[in-house]
């Protein structure tokens, strides 16, 4: 996607000085779940924090947060983030905590580090969502949702990751992200795109980049924080 898809949407300046003002103390928060491997991607969220302190004037804590599902404190974060290649099966205590905390106004973004519609992960993860919410609650999102314009605009919806075209994927570039959406705003947003490997490399590496691949990370937080 070229540089100009990806220019500052009108308005995100205000926007990330409103949410600086609110979530004065962002922090990023990552499930640990029972099942699976959950400890993927880990110079991912020190890269994501990076670029919200280069692009945005978020203040953010910056070290990651590790909560366990089947603990209390997963309520203390307004933003959670969950991955792995493997097996999603939740506990009693860890499906009751999902789904208050979704209800409850929480917001989880999910992704598919096997980036394939019908790997382990994918199955199992979307059958645990389906039996929660029902078996049509995870839809496709339009290209034209306001996700893609919280700070950078994305006019294509979601940039392709080069991992959909390599490695044990089902070989497809995913032109679209699913999410369960409760009272109207996107609480749980899912990807097949495998976008915390696409990020997981140490943020002074981006200088290398013709374009820096984790502006859509930024979106994603700033939508999720305000919208």
């Amino acid at each position: 996607m070229g540089t100009a898809a990806i220019a500052l949407a009108p308005g995100a300046e205000a926007r990330a000085m409103a949410l600086g003002r609110r979530r004065a103390d962002f922090t990023f928060t990552r499930w640990q779940y029972a099942s699976g491997d959950w400890d993927v991607d880990q110079r991912m969220p020190a890269n994501l924090l990076n670029s919200l302190i280069e692009y945005t004037t978020i203040e953010v804590d910056p070290r990651e947060r590790i909560v366990p599902l089947a603990s209390t404190a997963v309520f203390d974060a307004p933003f959670s983030y969950m991955a792995g290649h493997r097996l999603v099966q939740f506990t009693t205590q860890e499906r009751d905590h999902f789904t208050r905390y979704l209800h409850q106004g929480g917001f989880v973004f999910a992704d598919d580090c096997n980036h394939d519609i019908d790997g382990l992960f994918a199955r199992s993860f979307e059958a645990q969502v389906g039996q929660i919410f029902g078996p049509q609650a995870l839809r496709k999102i339009p290209k034209d949702h306001p996700l893609y314009r919280a700070f950078f605009r994305f006019t294509d919806g979601p940039p392709a990751a080069a991992l959909e075209l390599n490695g044990w994927g089902d070989d497809l570039v995913h032109d679209y992200l699913k999410a369960v959406t409760l009272d109207g705003r996107i609480a749980l947003l899912y990807s097949n795109k495998d976008y915390g490997c696409e990020w997981d490399y140490d943020f002074r590496n981006k200088r290398f980049l013709a374009e820096d691949n984790t502006k859509f990370g930024v979106n994603i937080v700033v939508h999720a924080m305000t919208a």
